[in-house]
């Protein structure tokens, strides 16, 4: 049955593209979101860009019709403006002069009308209210992301005799062929689907606590090459985390992108620092000009602004939780690193001021091209994927791109665990020869005993 979806002003400025993604049922938007959108439309920010869209988009249909009426969507369905359904009852504690209520008003009178209504809106107070009254509704992904159970983790645990395992050790690989997988529910063992560069636990089926660890290559499953590196001192304390150095050592001319989620206290950040700077500083190889530093926490485009000082200066107090690891990792002797709190705090700074590690707002990427960079968007979590899908566009040769975040720590407004940009990317470059990426577990966690019991119950 045909059905008429009404848009909310949050999915507009999610993804102006919306208003195309409905197939041949007809989209509604109510005048009030129109107003919303124009007073987004001279932001500097993504919003405002997304406002403009979502204008030239709905004005190239205008000139194709009347909105008011109804005009052809590519689809199949109408796009059509909807002034009406003022007098159509609400509870009456609801203000009227506010958007959302007028919205969902304008949806209660499409039902009463007989039509096959559905709000699509981001908010979840809206879903809420609209729930209520009886309208239906649903939240907006574009770019469709499993639910969290069902995301890539790009690692996989199977099976297999202790003589491959054997073989496995000489002769550095093992063909896929002789390795299966277990399924708990049914209690039955199959053969696994791989994706390039899926990490891989090999566990003997004789002995179950005998594993051994690789990597698919597309071809066959391989040894580890980097399993036995200490960056900085930095030793991986879990399988989680020798995955993670695997694809961080990783040269950027074969894995110049890598995507590594987990819970906070897993390592991202501090494993993402200690290999940038061994590879930078004491191989020396030239290969990486140096480490850039991005956080879409800080404050983007004209808002950054409002805060004192230079750029820099208005970007350090976002900077905090980079400068905490670079505190362990500029000083590996824990009972001596904070008796003399001057030489710590120098020794950081030197990495500052000899541009051995810089740092900018998310926003300054845009518009250009990153050559030789070990760049490190941290908390990526809380972009887009529409920002995500820009920076990753921004890197050039020799760069390589590390998008580390936690998806249970999301702080942007209209992002979860499936539309936010980390997870977006996760689930799109899964199987490219370019990505490498690990998901680290809760019971990897390595900050503290207290931080690991809060991961598990909290």
């Amino acid at each position: 049955m045909k059905k008429t979806y009404v848009l909310d002003t949050n999915v507009i400025l999610y993804s102006p593209g919306a208003i195309l993604s409905f197939g041949d049922n007809d989209v509604v938007i109510p005048e009030v979101v129109l107003e919303e959108l124009d007073d987004f439309k001279k932001d500097k920010s993504d919003l405002g860009a997304s406002a403009r869209h979502a204008a030239r988009l709905i004005d190239y249909f205008r000139k194709k019709g009347k909105l008011n009426k109804g005009v052809e969507l590519p689809g199949g369905g109408k796009l059509r403006v909807e002034m009406n359904h003022y007098d159509t009852q609400i509870p009456p504690a609801w203000d009227r002069s506010k958007p959302d209520n007028r919205i969902i008003q304008v949806c209660k009178g499409l039902k009463e009308r007989g039509e096959n209504t559905c709000l699509i809106t981001k908010d979840i107070f809206e879903r809420i209210k609209a729930d209520i009254i009886d309208i239906n509704v649903e939240d907006f992904y574009e770019k469709v992301v499993p639910e969290d159970d069902s995301q890539y983790t790009g690692r996989i645990e199977v099976y297999t005799s202790k003589d491959n395992i054997t073989n496995f050790y000489k002769d550095k690989c093992i063909e896929i062929d002789k390795v299966t997988c277990y399924d708990e529910n049914t209690e039955k063992y199959f053969f696994p689907t791989f994706y390039m560069n899926e990490f891989v636990i090999i566990h003997c089926l004789e002995n179950p606590k005998q594993t051994a660890l690789g990597r698919f290559d597309g071809k066959k499953i391989v040894q580890l090459y980097f399993k036995d590196s200490t960056p900085l001192g930095i030793t991986p304390r879990n399988v989680g985390q020798k995955f993670m150095l695997e694809a961080l050592l990783t040269d950027a001319s074969k894995a110049p992108l890598v995507i590594i989620k987990g819970p906070a206290g897993t390592a991202k950040t501090l494993f993402s620092l200690a290999v940038g700077l061994h590879n930078i500083i004491e191989e020396n190889k030239g290969s990486y000009r140096k480490m850039l530093i991005c956080r879409p926490n800080v404050t983007m485009d004209e808002d950054i602004g409002f805060l004192p000082g230079t750029e820099q200066e208005k970007i350090s107090p976002f900077m905090r939780p980079i400068l905490d690891n670079l505190e362990i990792l500029v000083d590996s002797d824990e009972k001596e690193r904070y008796k003399n709190e001057k030489e710590l705090e120098d020794k950081i700074h030197e990495l500052f001021d000899r541009r051995i590690i810089t740092t900018e707002a998310v926003g300054y990427l845009r518009g250009r091209s990153i050559v030789r960079n070990w760049l490190i968007i941290d908390e990526a979590q809380n972009l887009t994927p529409k920002q995500v899908k820009a920076i990753i566009t921004r890197v050039g040769v020799g760069t390589k791109l590390l998008l580390v975040g936690d998806p249970e720590q999301i702080d942007q407004a209209f992002l979860d665990s499936r539309s936010n940009g980390l997870c977006y990317a996760s689930e799109k470059m899964k199987g490219s020869s370019l990505c490498y990426q690990i998901t680290l577990k809760h019971d990897e966690c390595e900050r503290s005993p207290l931080a690991y019991e809060a991961s598990k119950k909290l």
